[in-house]
């Protein structure tokens, strides 16, 4: 849906979410070593996206973190074990 929304813009899905969070008033601090990634998160700025779309990327939300959860007594003692580990 993403990609969809995104070819209507002309722009990647990834601009598509750093738009919809820029539009919700959501500091987002992109993150890339490649010069036309870095380039692309800029790119934002030059288009808006409806009620319709901003809808339809709050809906794809499924509660649930893609990544760790910081507050996860399992995954704080994980990450402190792999720190010393380093």
């Amino acid at each position: 849906m993403l990609t969809t929304i995104g070819d209507r813009h002309g722009k990647s899905a990834a601009q598509v979410v750093l738009r919809w969070l820029i539009q919700r008033d959501i500091v987002a601090i992109p993150k890339s070593v490649h010069a036309d990634r870095i380039a692309e998160n800029f790119e934002v700025f030059d288009f808006e996206l409806t009620d319709e779309e901003m809808e339809t990327v709050a809906e794809l939300n499924e509660g649930e973190s893609q990544f760790f959860d910081h507050r996860d007594p399992e995954m704080v003692k994980w990450l402190g074990e792999a720190e010393r580990e380093t």
